[in-house]
């Protein structure tokens, strides 16, 4: 959801604060935030972060394509497994016995 023009782009003054100072080629350490929803600001440029997502602290190095972007698009929530279902596993089968035929192929080109 975009915020209203007439409103600031919504950063974090804690955020800010921790930056405030420090110069993004010296310091190494990762900023540990759980304010998602702050956009990034050009004085953010360099840093990384430790964007919390519910689970564990993602770093995010920040750069200048991400500027204007939220923090929490760069630290998914959901973790993406497979698709299930018998077609699925006909297919996870034929690529292990193909994995298996060029492993054994290359062990005989290997004993010649």
């Amino acid at each position: 959801m975009t915020r209203s023009l007439k409103k600031a782009p919504y950063v974090d003054a804690k955020l800010l604060k921790k930056i405030e100072g420090k110069d993004p080629r010296q310091s190494t350490e990762v900023i540990k935030t759980w304010k998602r929803a702050s956009q990034i600001s050009p004085e953010m440029v360099g840093f990384t972060f430790g964007v919390h997502n519910g689970r564990v602290h993602t770093e995010v190095l920040i750069s200048e394509d991400m500027v204007g972007h939220r923090l929490g698009e760069f630290s998914p929530t959901r973790t993406f497994h497979r698709h299930g279902g018998k077609m699925q596993k006909e297919l996870e089968q034929k690529r292990k016995e193909a994995e298996i035929t060029a492993a054994k192929s290359a062990k005989a080109a290997a004993d010649k």
